[in-house]
């Protein structure tokens, strides 16, 4: 029962381990959650994340409702905005997030699963933000990203339902990248990784916090900042060497400097 994280090849695994509550979250998980989050945004080693839930059921089912709503937190809670700050709730992560979804995603974990960056899922999952069913609504980004990556018909009927879909219809509608069966989800979610990891990741970050960044930004700004970050990537050892791998046709080995 636990948040586990492993790095390799500058990938980072993390796992939500509580298949015996479908990975639901409770006060301690969600702490783990945001340190995981942390170490990712923090260690240069790591290049990418992908995130799943341990078992075969269940991606997550979001906060554990039997621990959180019967002991809401203090008002003064609400001030402490940096606290255990999470993907979906703030914590800027530039480093590219993938999700492979593993059977229910519900609530929290869609919440998650919209602010992840690449989501694969297995053909039995399923996909809801019913919150409204427990006198509640989905937060942490649930009533924000829904409403930005879905058409409006479909995130409203969503959040006001609190109906499932399947995940043939989430990959219809652009919440998924693939659908795949469950024997091949962490393969198929590690190719992605992989591919991205090889990739120079000061450039790989800051496409993404361009991206990110032009929701709120107007085109003139968004172009602006493209010029100042390519004239700084323009310095980096990564630039030359990408040049040079060009040149001699062979694979670039990027630092990240």
């Amino acid at each position: 029962m636990s948040i586990d994280l492993s790095v390799t090849d500058g990938i980072a695994l993390i796992t939500i381990n509580r298949p015996e509550r479908l990975n639901a979250l409770d006060t301690e998980h969600y702490e783990g959650l945001s340190r995981a989050w942390q170490t990712v945004r923090d260690d240069p080693a790591i290049r990418v994340a992908l995130i799943t839930g341990a078992g075969e059921k269940s991606f997550s089912t979001g906060a554990d409702l039997k621990s959180f709503i019967p002991k809401p937190p203090e008002l003064a809670e609400l001030m402490l905005t940096q606290k255990s700050q999470l993907l979906n709730r703030g914590l800027e992560v530039w480093k590219p997030v993938i999700a492979a979804v593993n059977g229910y995603c519900l609530g929290g974990g869609m919440t998650l699963l919209l602010a992840a960056d690449i989501r694969v899922a297995a053909e039995h999952a399923t996909f809801s933000v019913a919150e409204v069913k427990r006198g509640v609504f989905p937060a942490n980004g649930g009533t924000q990203r829904i409403i930005q990556q879905l058409p409006h018909a479909i995130a409203m009927e969503m959040l006001l339902t609190g109906e499932s879909i399947d995940a043939a219809t989430a990959l219809r509608w652009g919440v998924l990248n693939k659908v795949v069966a469950l024997p091949q989800l962490m393969d198929t979610a590690m190719d992605y990784a992989r591919r991205i990891a090889a990739n120079a990741p000061l450039a790989v970050q800051a496409a993404k916090e361009l991206a990110l960044r032009s929701r709120d930004l107007d085109l003139a700004s968004g172009l602006r900042m493209e010029q100042l970050f390519l004239r700084l990537l323009q310095d980096t050892e990564d630039v030359q060497e990408g040049a040079a791998a060009f040149a001699a046709k062979r694979k670039p080995n990027f630092k990240g400097r």
